[in-house]
C-alpha cells in the first residue's frame, strides 16, 4: 500500500483540521504511543509488534546472535531514518521543493563490552550518531540546509534522541 500523494496545498487541508483542533484543544494532541514484546516461545527472543507485522528481535552477533534476528539498536536508527525521511518529505511538500529522489542514513555505534558487562567504564547503548541525507534535488543550497534543519526540528524520533524523556522501569 503507497501514501498518496500530495502537494503543498493538498498537504496544508489535510492537516488544517488537525492543527485548529490542536489549538482549540491542547489536551487533543498528546497522542500516546505503544510499543508491545512478547516473551513467549523458545530461545532470547522478543516479537515485537509492528504494523507491519511482527518483527523477531534478539541478539546481535557482537553479543552472541548468529544474525538472523532484528538487532534493537537496529531497529532504532531505523525508526530514525523512517521518521527523518518521512518529516524531510513533508516538510519539503509543505516548501514546495521537489524530491527527485534520494537515502536517508543513520550509523552509530556501540561498545559490545558494556552490553555484557566485561567492562563497567564501558557505555551501553548507541553513541555519535550520524544521520547523512543525500538528497537529489534541484533545491539550491540554502533551500537543502533549511529543509535538514527543519526535518532535525520535527522528526520525533530525533527530537526524542536529542531530548530524551524520562524513562522509568517497573513491573506490571
Amino acid at each position: 500500500m503507497s501514501a498518496p500523494v500530495l502537494d503543498a496545498s493538498a498537504l496544508r487541508e489535510l492537516q488544517r483540521p488537525l492543527k485548529e483542533q490542536y489549538r482549540q484543544d491542547a489536551a487533543s494532541a498528546q497522542i500516546p504511543a505503544t510499543a508491545t514484546a512478547s516473551l513467549g516461545g523458545e530461545g532470547i527472543v522478543a516479537e515485537v509488534t509492528s504494523w507491519a507485522g511482527p518483527v523477531q528481535a534478539g541478539l546481535h552477533p557482537a553479543a552472541g546472535g548468529d544474525g538472523t534476528l532484528a538487532c534493537s539498536a537496529d531497529i532504532l536508527l531505523q525508526a530514525l531514518v523512517g521518521c527523518a525521511g518521512v518529516t524531510l518529505r513533508s516538510v519539503a511538500t509543505a516548501l514546495g521543493v521537489t524530491l527527485h529522489g534520494g537515502t536517508v542514513t543513520a550509523r552509530g555505534t556501540w561498545d559490545a563490552r558494556g552490553t555484557l558487562g566485561v567492562d563497567r567504564e564501558a557505555p551501553v547503548g548507541l553513541t555519535d550518531i550520524e544521520l547523512v541525507f543525500d538528497l537529489d534535488t534541484d533545491a539550491d543550497e540554502a533551500t537543502t540546509a533549511k529543509l535538514l534543519q527543519l526535518t532535525e526540528r520535527y522528526c520525533v524520533v530525533a527530537r526524542t534522541l536529542v531530548d530524551p524523556p524520562a524513562l522509568s522501569v517497573r513491573l506490571a
